[in-house]
């Protein structure tokens, strides 16, 4: 069982439920050690005295605020507490807004809110019914771990979800930051509407169970591989950028191409085997996905192709040498 993080009271108007905090979201990437090439010797991180040489332990270290020209500003860890709002008890929502309304950029990371206590259930329903309905979250302040946070508080499934939310002068402004972003009104009405189109026809309900991390996947079986002494082999490449003087072309045939494929809402009867060389990976993937083949995501192209020809009980389309 998960364990609380943190635990306070939740208010809105002269509404308090005491809740506690625990994280929604877990890290499952792979993680490595370092070693130098050629030997078995691990590279450690110590906090070194750069004049000295020698080790400083951690209870001696002081934070620096660096003014430029080798001058900074020293300061205590007690002093950062001392002007600290402390470590908040209360989750005080402020307001509600719109939860359409939230740019998905301002979402930080995810908590789940759980009463204290089964005594408080009640009223902690309450909160999901009525933000459920309105589509409303509640935006309040709060310290966690000696840090002040903005947060969005909405109704999930039989779950309080609180997200950290970015203040605005963490977000920065892509004009600033990008030299390349093209000006606006470059592309052709003709452009747009076939992109449009090709939009439309892969159009489908989100479905998250569908999506899994290949590239842990990948990484898992390369160090089983290496373990079992197995040859590796590499992945096909990316496909090249599809040229500018090609690009309405390219949108043609991609939505040729997924009116060929059919959907699921397609009428029964026999259809027309679609010419596989045309499809994109991404194609490939989904028609394979839908013909329930397995192992789709570790297959070349190549693999795919043969692999949906022989369920579908057609040739493979030869590719171009």
């Amino acid at each position: 069982m998960a364990r609380a993080i943190w635990s306070g009271a939740l208010n809105f108007g002269l509404v308090t439920v005491p809740v506690e905090l625990y994280s929604a979201t877990q890290d499952h990437t792979i993680h490595f050690r370092q070693f130098q090439r050629g030997t078995s010797d691990r590279i450690r991180y110590r906090r070194v005295n750069e004049r000295t040489g020698k080790e400083v332990p951690y209870e001696d270290i002081v934070k620096g605020y660096d003014l430029g020209g080798d001058e900074y500003v020293l300061v205590e860890p007690d002093e950062l507490d001392q002007i600290a709002p402390g470590r908040s008890r209360t989750i005080d929502i402020d307001a509600f807004v719109d939860l359409d309304e939230i740019d998905p950029i301002y979402f930080q990371k995810t908590y789940w809110l759980a009463p204290a206590k089964e005594e408080f259930g009640r009223a902690y329903s309450l909160l999901i019914e009525a933000m459920g309905k309105t589509n409303r979250a509640g935006l309040a302040r709060f310290v966690m771990r000696g840090k002040e946070y903005i947060a969005a508080v909405r109704a999930g499934d039989g779950v309080l979800v609180l997200n950290t939310l970015l203040f605005p002068e963490d977000i920065r402004e892509p004009k600033k930051e990008i030299s390349k972003l093209p000006a606006p009104g470059n592309v052709k009405p003709k452009e747009v509407d076939m992109a449009v189109s090709l939009i439309e026809s892969m159009a489908e309900a989100w479905k998250p169970d569908e999506y899994h991390d290949t590239y842990t996947e990948r990484v898992k079986k390369l160090i089983e591989d290496k373990r079992a002494g197995r040859t590796v082999t590499p992945e096909e490449a990316p496909p090249e950028a599809t040229k500018v003087v090609d690009l309405f072309e390219a949108l043609s045939r991609s939505v040729e191409s997924r009116k060929k494929g059919g959907s699921s809402t397609a009428k029964k009867g026999k259809t027309k085997q679609p010419d596989l060389s045309e499809l994109s990976k991404a194609d490939l993937d989904k028609m394979a996905r839908e013909a329930g083949i397995k192992g789709r995501s570790k297959m070349t192209r190549a693999q795919l192709e043969k692999a949906l020809a022989d369920a579908s009980g057609a040739p493979a389309r030869k590719r171009a040498s």
